[in-house]
């Protein structure tokens, strides 16, 4: 399946933004600054930021972030 860069940015940024709220540390990138970053990756380094290349794991990784259509 192909993700847009739209969608795997904006889970990784809701992923980030969940795991900054649990524990902020000191020098850690806002969430804005974050997704700056992911728009400066391809797809497929996109891809590898979210720690799984398995398509099920990607495909669940994508339902359980992408938040509200």
């Amino acid at each position: 399946m192909n993700y847009s860069k739209e969608l795997l940015i904006k889970c990784l940024t809701n992923e980030y933004a969940h795991l900054l709220h649990d524990s902020e540390e000191p020098g850690d990138m806002t969430v804005e600054e974050r997704r700056e970053w992911f728009n400066t990756l391809s797809v497929e380094q996109l891809i590898g930021e979210t720690g799984w290349d398995d398509e099920e794991d990607l495909k669940e990784f994508i339902e359980n972030w992408k938040g509200e259509e």
